[in-house]
């Protein structure tokens, strides 16, 4: 039956989210926004920060008066005030960066991808429950109001047997970004296709086949990919993915009984609407294009999770983000991806 209003976003009260104290590694673009987010939309606090260079870690520090400017992660990770490090590193450096935070004691927040492959996000799984220790992937639409009403809904069966998602995540760069260097895990996989990917998991769940064609950008990097996949219940995924040039970035799951489309980008905050099939009722979700001040909804989760005692994100678990992981994994395979750390394949 289609309702007749949406879910209501489910949020924990604010005495049940600790003020903790935070460090980041790694000050750059993605940094600074959630900088801003702790500082501006939290309770958070901010102490220490770490750049391999300490001019780049004391200007960041100054920016957003953290107290503590540390030269490399090993510096930050030794002070005891520090209860919860967010990762912010290049792609490349995500696993060997949460795992020497986890062996540390620390809890740790790693920005998407969790790791480059999905046997490097198991070993920090498995140092995470020897530390006794939180480890969540900053997937961050998954944490925001907009994902949650969207998880309510499929929830409720509102739009009925699931048989169709289509989404696509293209933007245009230009040559000299890091998006292209090999070096630092470059092509859109790790960059875009983890929301597509991510998204097609958390509606249809972990796929049962996967059929992707790629197009290189450079002899080293792909530049853009294709994707089939089916799903357990016989939803079919339709996505694509590209650094050539800006696409639409909508999402559509279409259901027997409804179907929602949601605005590009459609990870982002913004709009959707909900149609039922006769298209005789419709329900819209609308919200500021705030962006990246939304990261506060990851970061208050985070410190809900710790304040309960919790060693797995109930909203992402490490089990969901290793399952996208082995998707993306599948996905390079066919395509013929290897990453650099992946030459010589050892996990230490």
């Amino acid at each position: 039956m289609f309702p007749s209003t949406l879910p209501v976003h489910r949020r924990p009260a604010a005495s049940d989210i600790p003020a903790l104290r935070w460090g980041i590694v790694g000050p750059g673009w993605i940094a600074d926004h959630f900088a801003n987010a702790l500082r501006h939309h939290t309770q958070q606090r901010l102490v220490a920060v770490s750049s391999r260079s300490k001019a780049k870690a004391e200007a960041f520090a100054r920016k957003w008066e953290i107290p503590h400017a540390c030269e490399g992660i090993d510096a930050l990770l030794s002070r005891d005030e520090v209860d919860v490090v967010y990762i912010a590193t290049p792609h490349n450096h995500h696993y060997p960066d949460g795992l020497r935070a986890l062996g540390a004691g620390k809890h740790v927040l790693i920005e998407k991808p969790l790791a480059l492959n999905a046997l490097q996000a198991a070993a920090l799984q498995q140092e995470a429950c020897r530390q006794n220790r939180l480890c969540v992937e900053a997937m961050w639409c998954d944490f925001t109001p907009k994902y949650d009403v969207i998880r309510q809904l499929l929830e409720d069966g509102v739009l009925g047997d699931l048989h169709t998602l289509i989404a696509d995540h293209g933007e245009f760069f230009t040559p000299d970004h890091r998006i292209f260097n090999a070096d630092l895990a470059g092509g859109p996989m790790l960059d875009l296709g983890s929301y597509l990917l991510g998204f097609s998991g958390l509606v249809g769940g972990a796929p049962d086949s996967i059929v992707a064609t790629g197009q290189p950008a450079t002899d080293r990097v792909n530049g853009q990919i294709s994707m089939l996949l089916t799903h357990p219940q016989g939803m079919h995924s339709v996505l694509n993915t590209t650094l050539f040039s800006n696409t639409p970035g909508r999402a559509v799951i279409a259901g027997r009984d409804a179907t929602l489309v949601l605005d590009g980008q459609f990870y982002a905050p913004g709009n959707f609407r909900l149609t039922s099939s006769d298209n005789q009722h419709t329900l819209h979700w609308q919200e500021p294009a705030n962006r990246y001040t939304q990261l506060c909804h990851e970061i208050e989760h985070i410190a809900w999770c710790i304040g309960r005692g919790l060693t797995d994100s109930p909203v992402r678990s490490l089990a969901t983000s290793i399952a996208t992981l082995t998707a993306m994994d599948e996905v390079r395979r066919q395509i013929g991806v290897v990453f650099n750390e992946e030459q010589t394949a050892t996990i230490q």
